[in-house]
């Protein structure tokens, strides 16, 4: 079950998705990301944690309308697939695109009720609305941990970067500081795990292995 303060936020967010789903159709923008470039390009770096087990279960927490199912099955990943995300409209999508792909399943929850070999979340800190700072945190800490137990093998996810220009930030946006985050996955996961921010976007990504 989804703890106060994760109940307290998924509504919002939920509802903002919907939106722009409804909005935008299933593309980019459809998720709240600019384009389909740089929706490729965050799709890339999670395959730093997968690319030594192309038969390996995938878990994507947030997983919109499923385009990284399709991203990864066009690069011959050929592992278990499932998709959760809040908003019941993302699920329906993601049904009805990959209805042929008998290794996917879809489900809509906050939470995973499941492990894989592999979890990920692409996205789902980024839009905080009105929530303050302080529950967001907790959120997005809270987050992680479910994350880190429903990769067995390991999880990986991304985060806007307080690198980027002050001048360029929405107060409606979360943004990070990635040597924090590294640092407090260090002390919480484990030593394996990779800080990418070298692939052109105002992020991070952070990929964490269990073996």
């Amino acid at each position: 079950m989804p703890s106060d303060v994760t109940g307290s936020v998924i509504g919002g967010v939920a509802d903002y998705y919907t939106s722009k789903l409804a909005q935008h159709g299933a593309t980019p923008q459809g998720v709240d990301w600019n384009g389909e470039a740089s929706h490729e390009l965050r799709h890339r770096q999670f395959l730093r944690l997968l690319e030594a087990n192309p038969d390996g279960s995938v878990l994507d927490l947030g997983c919109g309308f499923g385009d990284f199912l399709r991203f990864l099955r066009a690069r011959a990943y050929r592992g278990d697939f499932i998709g959760y995300d809040i908003a019941p409209g993302m699920i329906a999508e993601a049904s009805r695109l990959h209805a042929a792909d008998a290794r996917s399943r879809w489900q809509v929850s906050a939470q995973p009720t499941e492990a894989a070999d592999f979890a990920i979340a692409s996205g789902i800190f980024n839009v905080k609305g009105d929530v303050s700072s302080e529950t967001w945190n907790s959120y997005v800490d809270e987050t992680i941990d479910v994350l880190a137990k429903a990769g067995r093998d390991g999880f990986a996810f991304n985060m806007l970067s307080l690198s980027s220009d002050p001048e360029r930030r929405r107060p409606n946006l979360h943004y990070a500081d990635a040597p924090t985050m590294l640092a407090t996955c260090l002390q919480r996961y484990g030593r394996s795990v990779a800080l990418l921010q070298d692939y052109g976007l105002y992020e991070f990504t952070v990929i964490v292995r269990r073996t």
